[in-house]
C-alpha cells in the first residue's frame, strides 16, 4: 500500500531518460516522452535525455558518464529489455551496477501480470545503483513505461512516501565511497 505523508516536503530528484533503440528518433520517442511527462508532472527535474542504438558498450558508457558526473540522481532507460539478440540494455546496466535492486524486476513483473498476463515473463526490467545514482531499465513499450512509473517509481521517488522510499536513502548510497 502506498501512503503519502503530507507533513513531509517533496524533494525533487534529477532524472535522466535514455531511450535505447535502433529505430527511434527524438520526434517519435513516445516512451521517452511518456517518462519525461510523468517525471516532470510529479515535480522532478529532467536532468538529461538521450537516444542511443542497441550497443552494449555505448549504453554502459552513457550510464557511467551520467552516474559519475554527480548531476543525476536517477536514470531511467527504456528499450532493450526483451529477449531478442539486439536487446542488450540489461547487460549494459549490469556492467555498471555496484548493487542490483533485485525486487524491482519482481515488482515490475507483478504489476505487468495484472496488465498483460503471462506476457510479462518476456521482460527483463531491472534496477540497480552506481556511485549514488539509481538506474532502472524499463521495456520500450509506452504501456510498460506508464506501468513502471505509475505503480512503482512515482511512489519510490517521492520522499513523502511511507513507510520508506528511495529518496530518503539517496544521500547514503555512496557512503562506502566517502568513508575510504
Amino acid at each position: 500500500m502506498s501512503r503519502i505523508d503530507e507533513t513531509r516536503d517533496f524533494i525533487p530528484a534529477r532524472i535522466a531518460v535514455l531511450t535505447v533503440s535502433d529505430t527511434r528518433q527524438a520526434d517519435d520517442d513516445r516512451s521517452g516522452d511518456t517518462l519525461v511527462q510523468r517525471l516532470t508532472d510529479a515535480g522532478h527535474t529532467l536532468a538529461a535525455r538521450a537516444i542511443l542504438r542497441d550497443e552494449r558498450d555505448g549504453i554502459a558508457q552513457q550510464l557511467r558518464d551520467w552516474c559519475d558526473g554527480g548531476e543525476i540522481d536517477v536514470i531511467l532507460t527504456t528499450g532493450g529489455t526483451g529477449l531478442t539478440g539486439r536487446d542488450v540494455t540489461v547487460e549494459a546496466h549490469r556492467d555498471v551496477y555496484e548493487k542490483e535492486i533485485d525486487a524491482f524486476g519482481t515488482v515490475f513483473t507483478h504489476v505487468s501480470m495484472a496488465k498483460i498476463g503471462t506476457s510479462a515473463v518476456q521482460s527483463r526490467a531491472c534496477g540497480g545503483v552506481r556511485n549514488g545514482t539509481y538506474l532502472f531499465a524499463l521495456p520500450g513499450s509506452t504501456g510498460a513505461c506508464k506501468d513502471a512509473w505509475d505503480e512503482i517509481l512515482k511512489w519510490q521517488l517521492d520522499y513523502r512516501h511511507r513507510p520508506c522510499n528511495f529518496i530518503e536513502i539517496l544521500p547514503r548510497l555512496d557512503e562506502h565511497i566517502r568513508r575510504k
